[in-house]
């Protein structure tokens, strides 16, 4: 098909020389006929002997059968586009398969893998394994099913068994009402919310320790003011703080959740573009014992600091409520959050207390190369890495201070403070290598401080850990 324009403008050019007989004396009939001849073979609408009749009204003949050939040529070419899936492959958007216009269906197949180190140092009272690990291993398949249907497909291969980390159908009846139903995350904890790709140091901070994670549930969900305001209103089985909900409802009683995020000056341009801020709530009863219904909170190094003992059970309200924000400017980012989880508890022999356990932690970051700095991270290197060349990818220094309090009340009754500690607080440091845009690599030290947890009633000793990450993504 590459000869085809080519091949029309030989075909002009004969047209205008058979139309113009004023012309001929510079180009003979014969010369004509010739020529033709030629492209009456290329396009196969005529043998390849030698035309006895030149005359004329016989080459106007052949030149109709040639330019019928190219309109059917031309008709059969946009006949197979439009049949044609279109494939490409992004960094940005994986492999997405595309159904011929319009276009209203599309299929995207995405992956991210993430492969930890976990050094402990100082650990001789509590000592933890130094380890390699793969802490993610996710293919997704999502993508749109005409107008009304989007849809997610995540596992988890990381561990030893596969689970189902997103599995949801989203009914698009507006851009300010989406239905969203399925297993997914539960809109409370911003950083939380953050793709598991994004996130700013290795894990996340002590805001999150107290938010859901993951649940089963149906939310309406939508943006107004071009997306410059959201919102989600859910109902979910009820997920634990830190962890993934059951996968069936454990106790007959579900938990309503409802936030609203607002970028007043998104679209505005100016210095307060990349400020968001907002509130998010949850409430519901929760009646049971185990991981199912009671937390079990660990420090950003991965280690757990704070259990109930195991004859306390969730009996009774539990409600949250977190106010965020985040804040990117250039190559400056800010996230934080604050957060209060209040739980009933009960004991088998009457007593009940309702904990208050509360969180913060704020992370700032700061792109040393001059990228953009988000709330998805460094989207692309502005010089991505080359090995020998002169590239050297995108550099970022993160740091993040938080701290759990644990409600005064849990001791000694519902928690052992020789076992577990009431307070922990946390300050690490790391720096992030993107060196294009699916790869990154990241280093962090990070250092709790207990406040009880010790068996003799002192403290427990301080956590020291360097994690490091090699993660790929597309």
């Amino acid at each position: 098909m590459t000869s085809l324009p080519r091949t029309r403008r030989l075909v002009l050019c004969l047209a205008l020389a058979i139309s113009a007989p004023a012309m001929a004396g510079e180009v003979t009939v014969e010369e004509l006929a010739r020529r033709l001849q030629a492209i009456e073979q290329r396009l196969g609408t005529a043998p390849a002997q030698e035309a006895t009749d030149t005359g004329l009204a016989d080459l106007d003949q052949r030149l109709r059968v040639i330019e019928r050939k190219l309109e059917l040529q031309a008709e059969e070419a946009a006949a197979k586009a439009a049949s044609t899936p279109t494939v490409s492959l992004s960094p940005s958007k994986g492999l997405a398969v595309k159904s011929p216009p319009p276009g209203d269906v599309e299929v995207r197949f995405r992956g991210l893998v993430q492969v930890d180190s976990r050094f402990y140092f100082d650990d001789n009272e509590r000592p933890q394994n130094d380890t390699f690990l793969f802490r993610r291993v996710e293919p997704t398949i999502e993508g749109t099913w005409g107008d009304l249907i989007a849809f997610r497909l995540n596992a988890q291969l990381a561990g030893d068994s596969a689970t189902v980390n997103d599995a949801y159908l989203d009914l698009r009846f507006d851009p300010r009402a989406t239905v969203r139903l399925g297993r997914y995350k539960v809109p409370v904890g911003l950083e939380r919310l953050q793709s598991s790709s994004a996130l700013s140091m290795v894990e996340g901070g002590f805001a999150g320790e107290l938010a859901p994670v993951r649940d089963i549930g149906v939310q309406l969900q939508g943006d107004f003011l071009g997306s410059a305001l959201s919102y989600q209103l859910g109902v979910f089985n009820g997920a634990p703080d830190g962890r993934d909900g059951s996968t069936t409802n454990p106790d007959n009683d579900f938990e309503l959740v409802a936030r609203l995020f607002a970028e007043p000056w998104k679209n505005a341009g100016n210095a307060l573009s990349g400020l968001g801020f907002g509130i998010a709530s949850s409430s519901g009863d929760k009646q049971g014992s185990g991981n199912s219904f009671l937390p079990r909170y660990r420090t950003p190094g991965q280690v757990q600091f704070f259990n109930y003992l195991s004859n306390v059970v969730a009996d009774g309200e539990h409600t949250r409520w977190t106010p965020q924000a985040y804040y990117y400017r250039n190559a400056f980012g800010a996230l934080g959050e604050y957060i209060s989880s209040r739980q009933e508890v009960a004991l088998p022999t009457g007593q009940r207390e309702a904990m208050d356990n509360r969180a913060w932690s704020l992370t700032a970051s700061y792109v040393l190369t001059g990228e953009d700095a988000s709330y998805k991270a460094v989207a692309k290197p502005n010089h991505p890495f080359t090995a020998g060349g002169a590239g050297w990818g995108a550099w970022e220094l993160v740091a993040r201070y938080g701290e759990l309090d644990i409600d005064e009340d849990a001791f000694p009754l519902f928690a052992d403070p020789a076992s577990v500690a009431s307070q922990a607080t946390s300050w690490g440091l790391g720096v992030n290598w993107y060196l294009n845009s699916y790869f990154k690599l990241v280093a962090n030290y990070t250092q709790t401080r207990f406040d009880d947890g010790a068996p003799d009633g002192a403290d427990r000793e301080d956590e020291k850990a360097f994690f490091t990450r090699a993660q790929f993504a597309f």
